[in-house]
């Protein structure tokens, strides 16, 4: 990840949106994000078509008033948070963030050795390893653009999930009153497939890589200086506004058609619980017949290799923005030694989390509850931080993004709030 490319300046068409969110939006439904959609689609079956619709305005929000903290602010977010919070909120958010990244890292490191098994017989152990070595070698010493640009592609393989959701012929009734009609049982099950849905689709993660990005494309265009970055206008905004708004419909769509297809085939065969990669990728035989291995592998490792750099990365940026060491992209990793070792250490921590014994399809789902109770505070944050005139400037947010922004986290915080208390009921 050491070298990045200079991106020019702004221009906002719809064109431009439509076609950059389109392949942002696939990048964005990592590993986790399909364990947990295909999970809850065999085990709530149509009950779960809901979620999608309700979450995409949420995943709107928090990427948009993450990107716009960058833009104004000139920094990423833990910048801002050591600038302007005590410390012990600052080192407790960071302790969560990185935790959260590092298991949600090494879930969808899982994953895809667990994917990539399918077809190569071999320990998945040595798998594992081979997967993380790449992964390594790419970040340090690689590009990150060059992982981005091909794997962005490959990640379009999601859209099978779609087609295979309409072969399997699911009744349309059921998929018109599960997708219309939200349905909510407050058993702890449920709850847990809804806050780990919450978790992967609005990702701790998100909020820190998209704010940092903004000041990367900032720093890649010429303005290395925190004074010269400081400031965006209303053009700018705009713009960032549309790419989010597309990108996220995109992979929201992914999301509907993943709980589709597992709902249409799974739940109706009566497999609702997925134990394993082979059982997953069930869901993709009505269009790829017995090559539904080879797809939901191909599908795995092309967001496997997206997502795992954004969540190893992102926590190297929180720890060396909350310590004030040397980080970006825009660095040597002889420029930024304690960056690019921190990017080594969480991505081994991550390959880690492996070898304790959790099913790994199990584990994408308990990936996704875990970034659920991380979420809450870290939206809270966002929302106190883009309305402080002190922090934003002119900036703040106006009536429509408050209400939408406002709303999401009061609705976050309810749902890990209700799970918390099933749990400690017992």
């Amino acid at each position: 990840m050491a070298s990045t490319t200079v991106i020019a300046p702004r221009k906002h068409t719809i064109l431009r949106s439509l076609g950059l969110g389109l392949i942002t939006g696939a990048a964005d439904d990592d590993c986790s994000a399909i364990g947990t959609y295909a999970q809850a689609g065999a085990q709530l079956g149509y009950k779960a078509l809901w979620t999608a619709p309700v979450t995409f305005p949420m995943m709107v929000a928090v990427v948009y008033l993450s990107g716009k903290l960058g833009q104004v602010t000139g920094q990423g977010l833990f910048c801002v948070l050591r600038s302007h919070f005590p410390k012990w909120l600052l080192y407790t958010i960071l302790t969560g963030v990185i935790f959260g990244n590092i298991i949600e890292a090494g879930a969808d490191l899982g994953g895809m050795a667990a994917a990539a098994g399918i077809l190569l017989h071999v320990k998945q152990w040595v798998i594992l390893v081979g997967i993380t070595g790449i992964l390594l070698v790419l970040q340090v010493w690689g590009s990150y653009t060059l992982i981005r640009n091909i794997f962005r592609v490959l990640a379009l393989s999601l859209l099978s999930y779609a087609a295979s959701a309409l072969l399997a012929h699911p009744r349309f009734a059921d998929v018109a009153y599960g997708t219309l009609v939200p349905t909510l049982h407050f058993d702890r099950n449920t709850l847990s497939i809804l806050v780990a849905i919450i978790g992967t689709t609005l990702s701790a993660y998100l909020y820190t890589w998209q704010s940092n990005e903004e000041v990367e494309e900032k720093i890649a265009a010429g303005r290395k200086t925190l004074r010269s970055r400081r400031g965006t206008t209303e053009d700018e905004l705009k713009s960032s506004f549309w790419d989010v708004l597309f990108g996220m419909l995109f992979s929201n769509l992914v999301m509907y058609f993943i709980i589709l297809a597992t709902a249409a085939t799974l739940f109706v065969a009566g497999i609702h619980n997925i134990d394993s990669a082979t059982q997953a990728a069930q869901s993709l035989r009505p269009l790829a017949g017995h090559a539904a291995g080879f797809l939901f592998m191909f599908g795995i490792i092309a967001v496997g290799f997206l997502a795992v750099p954004v969540m190893t990365t992102g926590a190297a940026y929180d720890l060396c923005q909350s310590t004030g060491w040397t980080n970006g992209l825009n660095y040597k990793p002889a420029k930024a030694k304690k960056f690019y070792a921190a990017i080594t250490v969480f991505t081994l921590a991550a390959m880690a989390v492996n070898f304790i014994g959790i099913n790994p399809m199990h584990a994408l789902v308990l990936a996704g509850i875990i970034q659920g109770f991380s979420t809450p505070p870290l939206m809270l944050l966002i929302m106190v931080i883009t309305n402080r005139r002190s922090i934003m400037g002119n900036k703040t947010n106006g009536r429509a993004i408050n209400i939408l922004g406002w709303t999401t986290t009061a609705i976050i915080f309810s749902a890990s709030a209700c799970l918390l208390f099933l749990w400690i009921r017992g």
